[in-house]
């Protein structure tokens, strides 16, 4: 008999070692707030935000990034030197950025230029590096090449979201929405409400839908120049787009871990609407959310609107990504918005205007 012995007890340790502190943190952060938003009792109707910038790197990112350093250390990818690479918009670059800093991992991200000076900062903080990129389409490749430049792993949340998080329960953020929505008198939402971003989150969602046999249904929103929208109406896969101005939702291309088979519907919101609802938010809450946030609570509205005028009652969940500080300098900046053309006033006014109803 042949016998080929590949184990490495100092490698198996250290590997045992770093899925116990990233689970530690898990037991930390606990779980995530669930905002009531106030709307007029009378409707019927109830609107809820859950609060995913309350994580410890301050975004919806920080499930995916713990999901994925998981996967990629009980696989065997990932290894006490080794150097960590991920393509990314910005947030779960900061959030993996957080977590190899806690295993002593170096860590690289590939992001487009455009990317928010706040969220770079950030990563930067948590010991990172960031690689800029002039087209948004280059990431991917960027990140192998690196990856096999540094002997490292491409982490590559837009292949591996959807199968890195356990979507049958395991405290994932469905499971987590239907525990946090057993005492309200909707328990059982009609709609709940995600972007696009990876396809992580909605085929998460989705499946556990599914898997539950719940009624609910599940809106994906999409933001002007994103790929995905498009190409579900199509029915298509290859469709590509020029991409988002909407921070961590809007893809140049259809990601590998959208999963459209689980949606129910689609929504594109135009830019100025996001920025227009992430600022609403604000006023009406006191939350201070961002754009991906003012997509999701938009395309809520649409939904709202449409349940009222069906006489239908019931309950919304939908998402805060993440905070409002880290676009200060955009969404946030008039000047900013004034350069790119957005004139967030007429569907402020409008959201304004639903809520006084």
């Amino acid at each position: 008999m042949k016998h080929v012995d590949r184990h490495d007890p100092t490698t198996r340790e250290w590997v045992a070692e770093a899925i116990r502190t990233v689970e530690a943190d898990a037991n930390r952060s606990c779980d995530t707030h669930l905002h009531v938003f106030p709307l007029p009792p009378r409707w019927g109707v109830d609107l809820y935000l859950k609060d995913e910038s309350v994580h410890p790197t301050g975004s919806l990112k920080h499930r995916l990034a713990r999901s994925l350093f998981l996967y990629g250390l009980a696989n065997g990818h990932i290894g006490p030197s080794t150097t960590v690479v991920e393509a990314s918009s910005g947030s779960t670059a900061v959030s993996e950025a957080y977590f190899c800093r806690m295993l002593g991992l170096p860590f690289v991200a590939v992001m487009p230029a455009s990317t928010s000076p706040e969220k770079i900062a950030l990563i930067e903080f948590y010991g990172g590096k960031c690689r800029l990129v002039d087209d948004p389409k280059a990431i991917y490749e960027e990140s192998r090449r690196l990856a096999e430049e540094t002997g490292g792993h491409f982490m590559d949340q837009f292949t591996y979201a959807e199968r890195a998080t356990d979507w049958r329960g395991n405290n994932n953020i469905a499971e987590s929405i239907y525990q946090q929505m057993s005492l309200e008198r909707h328990p059982e939402p009609a709609w709940i409400v995600v972007g696009a971003g990876t396809g992580g989150t909605s085929a998460t969602i989705g499946r556990y839908i599914r898997y539950r046999r719940h009624a609910t249904r599940l809106a994906v929103v999409d933001p002007d120049g994103s790929a995905f929208y498009p190409a579900w109406v199509g029915g298509e896969d290859g469709v590509t787009a020029r991409g988002s101005r909407i921070e961590g939702i809007g893809r140049p291309r259809v990601e590998p871990s959208f999963l459209p088979t689980v949606i129910d519907r689609m929504i594109q919101v135009p830019d100025a609407a996001s920025i227009a609802a992430m600022r609403w938010v604000r006023e009406v809450t006191g939350l201070d959310a961002g754009g991906s946030t003012g997509t999701n609570v938009a395309a809520a509205v649409d939904l709202i609107k449409e349940m009222r005028a069906n006489g239908q009652r019931g309950s919304v969940v939908t998402l805060i990504c993440d905070g409002g500080e880290r676009y200060r300098g955009t969404y946030g900046n008039d000047g900013w918005l004034a350069e790119h053309g957005i004139d967030v006033d007429p569907p402020l006014g409008e959201l304004r205007a639903f809520l006084s109803s």
